[in-house]
């Protein structure tokens, strides 16, 4: 008898690819490798020097898949010297596993191919098992699950509902389940008076006077309350930048940066929009002239509560004794472009030590993961 992956060595070993984004350090070679001795028909999708990978057991083009998603890709360590081990070491202390990129998301991706892998070979399912792992989550995400979502549809290949393997829990393996995420955006407001002497304000346009009496109006505006499944949405004023450091000169320029995270009573188009608004109202009112530039991150979306949630729910309480929240809080996702293909929800480990120094999952815990994916694909075949 074959014996079963382990998904914490696995993870381990994954720890050692040094894959900051976007470099893949042997990651997806890795797995590519494991994936295809289990029979899965693997083609990596790379695209703007990013490295994708899809894999497939059973039929392409079956009428019923059930998909994961997920990154090996992590973000810097920062400082080596903060750590008290080798951030690439993927060394285990007192039951942790620590690493850059343990928690979020190597393990979650250990799991859900560990139990993929068995999956398939104890238990052949009447369908299709797909993985679409990317490199480039925690960067710019624009040659990642959005080139890997582009070429399955230019291949015929599909997914009917997925599951991203990031860490989802906030405080203890079970209590969360995401199914959706708020949107998220970010802009630069930048704002051009006339220069001139602070002794004789009335001679210069100062641009700091308007884009402070703007970033009051915009940080006061109560964009909403929430929803049914959503928190209020909140504007972070991030930066306001003038570059003088002369304590007698009215600067012609001033800039400012801001982050909106908002839920679904918004878009970005409708935020955006409400920006210009408040710099033409500026204007008017100060005669400066104000440009606003607009980075859209992503949409809001859900995935309503339904037999997708319900089937993640089931398996989590069934593996935890613990019922899962059904949330859409925190940052953005992989899922945000998932969702224009299939349902999606988002299920994985506890996250508080990720992107942090001595970033590190529960052993135990990683275990625990891929009995619940495992459970998760046996009932959605069954």
């Amino acid at each position: 008898m074959t014996a079963a992956t382990d998904p914490a060595d696995l993870t381990a070993k994954l720890v050692r690819c040094a894959s900051v984004t976007p470099e893949e350090g042997g990651a997806l070679i890795l797995l590519q490798d494991l994936l295809e001795t289990a029979g899965f028909t693997c083609t990596r999708v790379d695209r703007g020097g990013v490295a994708n990978l899809f894999a497939r057991w059973g039929d392409k083009g079956h009428s019923r898949s059930f998909g994961f998603n997920g990154h090996t890709d992590v973000v810097p360590i920062g400082r080596a010297a903060d750590w008290s081990v080798d951030p690439f070491g993927a060394e285990v202390k007192d039951g942790y596993l620590y690493g850059r990129g343990s928690t979020d998301m190597k393990s979650g991706v250990a799991a859900f191919v560990a139990a993929a892998v068995d999956f398939v070979r104890d238990t052949p399912p009447d369908g299709a098992v797909i993985l679409a792992i990317t490199g480039d989550e925690e960067g710019d995400a624009t040659d990642g699950t959005v080139a890997l979502l582009d070429w399955m549809e230019q291949n015929g290949e599909a997914m009917s509902v997925c599951l991203v393997g990031e860490p989802t829990c906030p405080e203890r393996m079970g209590d969360m389940i995401k199914i959706g995420r708020r949107g998220s955006m970010n802009a630069r407001v930048r704002v051009t008076g006339k220069q001139g002497h602070s002794a004789y304000p009335h001679r210069a346009i100062n641009p700091l006077t308007a884009l402070v009496h703007m970033l009051d109006r915009l940080a006061s505006n109560e964009l909403d309350i929430g929803t049914d499944h959503f928190d209020a949405s909140t504007l972070a004023l991030t930066t306001i930048d003038t570059g003088n450091p002369a304590t007698n000169v009215i600067p012609a320029e001033a800039s400012a940066g801001l982050n909106i995270r908002f839920n679904d009573l918004h878009s970005g188009a409708s935020l955006t929009e409400w920006l210009r608004e408040e710099a033409e109202r500026a204007d008017t009112a100060f005669g400066t002239t104000t440009e606003v530039t607009v980075k859209i991150s992503g949409e809001a979306f859900l995935t309503p509560p339904g037999p997708l949630s319900d089937l993640v729910s089931r398996s989590v309480a069934a593996e935890t004794g613990v019922t899962p929240e059904l949330s859409t809080t925190g940052g953005t996702s992989d899922a945000r472009f998932v969702r224009n293909h299939c349902p999606v929800v988002e299920f994985g480990l506890v996250g508080k030590t990720m992107h942090a120094v001595d970033e590190r999952v529960e052993v135990a815990q990683i275990h625990q993961l891929k009995a619940i994916y495992t459970r998760i694909l046996s009932d959605y075949f069954a």
